[in-house]
């Protein structure tokens, strides 16, 4: 009975993190949220839609209750900072919020992208005049790792943001398998172009793998929810504003990949190369003897 709705704001690159028009962006999510939302039972925001800090925000809270169906709960990225240290310190984060405003949950991005997210080597790099290639002097700080995160009425999932979809065997907590995988991204960096497509195709292996369903919802698409055998059920186009209301496939047994992670893999790929040798070998003996 989890009947989802994905919600596409679609919000320019440009213009995202603009002060002046971040009640405006927060007010469109609002909006698609609500808008006919007869038999939703979860509303799932993309990677960073609030432009409010949720933990130090009570009325961005409230306002975000307002469109969280009875009983549910909205699912959204969004920023986490601690000013009290020197330097502060921010984490790219996944909120869960229920019908009352209080934080049900929490996860903060393991993954970071190197030089969009943090400066690798800054004390070094910083030197010499590089920086990230996003706005702000401030590194994110990395997550504690994977997690399951198990509540009433929804199935336990994987949170993934962003690229944190493209690592294969890297996308569950091994020690609890969830029941679905939930990618929230913003692909506006790549405008126009391969990338969203890309993402989107390397995020599918991923339900492949693991025999679990994905449900993928991007700031400016391809927002999708991709069954376990990696078949797209639904899916809202790259550069659309709207919603995606779809169930939310069952996961498959235990997978071999699933169950014994890069293993296959690599004895494929050994025993490959090991054929590979076999057959020049072979062919070297035949050319000297001819």
């Amino acid at each position: 009975d989890v009947r989802l709705r994905l919600v596409q704001g679609n919000v320019p690159q440009e213009d995202k993190w603009r002060p002046e028009l971040r009640a405006r962006w927060f007010a469109r999510h609002l909006q698609l949220s609500a808008d006919d939302a007869t038999g939703i039972s979860h509303v799932i925001w993309p990677e960073a839609a609030s432009p409010y800090p949720l933990d130090r925000e009570p009325e961005a809270r409230r306002l975000v209750a307002q469109v969280v169906p009875p009983g549910g709960l909205l699912l959204t990225g969004g920023e986490r900072f601690d000013l009290s240290g020197d330097p502060p310190k921010a984490w790219n984060s996944l909120f869960v919020v229920d019908d009352t405003g209080a934080i049900a949950a929490r996860y903060d991005k393991h993954d970071l992208v190197p030089f969009g997210e943090f400066l690798p080597l800054r004390g070094l790099l910083g030197q010499i005049g590089l920086s990230k290639l996003t706005p702000g002097m401030l590194d994110f700080e990395a997550g504690p790792g994977r997690q399951t995160i198990a509540l009433d009425g929804l199935p336990p999932f994987s949170p993934l943001i962003c690229y944190e979809a493209i690592f294969p065997g890297g996308v569950v907590d091994p020690e609890a398998r969830p029941d679905w995988l939930l990618n929230v991204t913003n692909d506006g960096w790549f405008g126009n172009s391969s990338g969203p497509y890309q993402h989107l195709a390397m995020a599918r292996m991923r339900t492949i793998e693991e025999g679990l369903p994905l449900v993928r919802g991007a700031n400016t698409g391809i927002s999708a929810v991709v069954d376990p055998w990696g078949r797209v059920q639904a899916r809202l186009g790259l550069g659309e504003t709207g919603v995606l209301d779809a169930a939310l496939p069952q996961p498959l047994p235990e997978t071999p990949f699933a169950l014994a992670r890069p293993w296959p893999i690599i004895l494929v790929v050994t025993a490959s190369l090991l054929t590979i040798v076999l057959i020049e070998s072979r062919a070297r003996r035949r050319d000297s003897e001819v």
